[in-house]
């Protein structure tokens, strides 16, 4: 029999190019062929740290669902630490996918899974890649640390300055960008007269004046912390003292997300700019004397100023689509509304919190935890189904074959993009026959897929996350839980009001559909449910 082959491949920033993708992929096909394996899939993430989760990168994440649906029989890489370079996620990835009977061959590395010791230089190869990312998160500080005390730009954005090419040619200076800079001037001097951080803001957004990222303006960029040095009115680089070096990226190892950590005062760089002062120092010390009497009114500061709500995270503004928050302890309203201005967002809705809890709880109440629920979920849940398999029944029975030819031009695209090398044409072609091949894919397996264990499953999973919405909700004491529950089944809530009645309203998803649709693919693929809506 022969085996199906998948081939994965990665490049990072360090020093490599695109055509690194291509390479890869080239000596991966030649390794195929020469053992007579068929290749089945290619994945591919450029411009990707390999410290990066796997299950983050999008070749990753389809990489991974092959292997659990066991698509492929071998794994064809350059080297392991194309999968991960840090020792930790490399060896449970490899651990994985031989478990499932997956062998993974290295084209470069030598690894096989079939070879005698190849834990062992696992192991090592893991050790190699994970100190080669210390190496080079250590060269790179010291770089943009020599490169801060030679003068230069070491990097960050922010408002009000440019860089511009220094004397040697190759290094960057900051400078100072005149326009911001008549920005920044006019925001200090608007809070030194009183003004709250929030109507400065809401000017900056009726001028039109982009902020820093090219969006519009928030509170937050400009009162920030004192503290942390956060926010356009806490910054002393426009005073012309810069500081490096005050905080560092560490990435959480579970979700791959990075975030911002202090680092000791003694580990800052501190250097006196005064080319780059844009702020006098007596307006500076206005700004920072109003700052110590407190906020103005309108403006919100302060760890835990406003408590967090039974829905936070779930309503949505159907104006803008911004997050509709508590404004204060006892409303909600639209949060760029009220941060950002009019112009942002010109829906003025508010709502008793109250009012909104209990109304938004009484129809989570209804649609699940009522005796009739159930029963009417399953006819719903099986008409459905039928649907979607009437639907599919036309194309699934040419579906194998048209997947195997397919395949075999996503094997030429690939063939003539290793010969003459990537184009428009050729990238945008490949991309829509691996689209189409997973469409296929699924459509098998809908056919596949019987309507009892399908109706069976979707059912067993409603009444366990039923059971415990209804536990969270007895208790009422794990209130993040309850949270996470009540944002699971609404999906988003939309606020919004009649533009000719003034009534409000809230629209979202049944709860008992939406919990019934989430995580069945089957029935996902052919969704019809509407969203219901009622008055408020």
């Amino acid at each position: 029999m022969t085996l199906r082959a998948t081939l994965y491949a990665r490049y990072s920033t360090d020093k490599q190019r695109e055509t690194s993708i291509t390479d890869q992929l080239r000596e991966a096909h030649a390794r195929a062929d020469r053992e007579g394996w068929h290749v089945v899939a290619t994945h591919a993430d450029e411009g990707i740290s390999g410290s990066t989760p796997l299950a983050m990168r999008a070749g990753g994440k389809a990489l991974m669902a092959d292997a659990l649906a066991k698509r492929f029989d071998v794994l064809i890489v350059e080297g392991l630490d194309r999968l991960s370079r840090e020792i930790g996620e490399a060896e449970t990835i490899v651990k994985r996918l031989e478990h499932r009977g997956v062998r993974i061959i290295g084209t470069a590395d030598g690894y096989d899974t079939e070879a005698r010791g190849r834990k062992v230089m696992r192991i090592a190869r893991g050790l190699v890649n994970e100190l080669y990312l210390d190496d080079l998160r250590e060269k790179t500080h010291r770089g943009l640390a020599g490169q801060f005390e030679r003068g230069f730009h070491a990097g960050g954005r922010t408002y009000g300055y440019t860089s511009a090419v220094a004397e040697d040619g190759q290094s960057r200076r900051m400078v100072i960008d005149d326009a911001e800079a008549a920005v920044v001037r006019w925001v200090f001097e608007q809070f030194a007269d009183g003004h709250s951080t929030r109507h400065i803001a809401h000017q900056l957004n009726a001028q039109g004046k982009p902020s820093a990222r090219g969006g519009t303006w928030a509170v937050s960029a400009l009162q920030g912390s004192s503290e942390k040095g956060l926010g356009m009115l806490n910054n002393e680089l426009y005073i012309g003292r810069v500081i490096w070096n005050r905080r560092q990226w560490l990435k959480d190892p579970e979700t791959g997300k990075r975030r911002y950590v202090e680092r000791p005062q003694s580990e800052w760089q501190v250097r006196e700019a005064p080319e780059l002062r844009i702020v006098s120092a007596e307006l500076w010390q206005r700004v920072q004397d109003r700052a110590r009497r407190g906020p103005a009114r309108g403006t919100r500061t302060g760890k835990g100023a406003i408590p967090r709500t039974l829905f936070a995270g779930v309503l949505r503004c159907h104006a803008c689509g911004a997050a509709f928050t508590a404004i204060n302890s006892k409303r909600y309203g639209c949060s760029a509304h009220r941060d950002r201005g009019a112009t942002v967002c010109g829906s003025s809705v508010t709502l008793a919190r109250d009012m909104l809890d209990k109304r938004l709880l009484a129809e989570v109440r209804e649609d699940l935890l009522s005796p009739d629920a159930l029963a009417m979920l399953q006819r719903e849940v099986a008409a459905l189904l039928a649907e979607v398999q009437r639907q599919a029944s036309g194309d699934a029975a040419a579906a194998p074959r048209q997947l195997k030819a397919l395949d075999g031009e996503i094997a030429r695209l690939v063939d003539a993009v290793a010969a003459v090398g990537i184009s428009p044409a050729l990238q945008q072609r490949l991309r829509t026959a691996e689209a189409e091949r997973e469409r296929l894919a699924h459509l098998i397996e809908q056919a596949e897929a019987g309507p009892r264990q399908v109706i069976e499953d979707v059912l067993a999973r409603y009444r366990r996350q039923v059971l415990e919405l209804q536990r969270v909700l007895d208790e009422d004491a794990d209130r993040d839980r309850t949270r996470q529950l009540l944002a699971d089944m609404l999906g988003p809530v939309r606020i919004g009001r009649d533009a000719d009645t003034g009534a409000t309203w809230a629209e979202m998803e049944k709860p008992a559909e939406r919990l019934a649709l989430n995580g069945s693919p089957v029935l996902v693929a052919g969704a019809g449910f509407e969203p219901t809506t009622f008055g408020l």
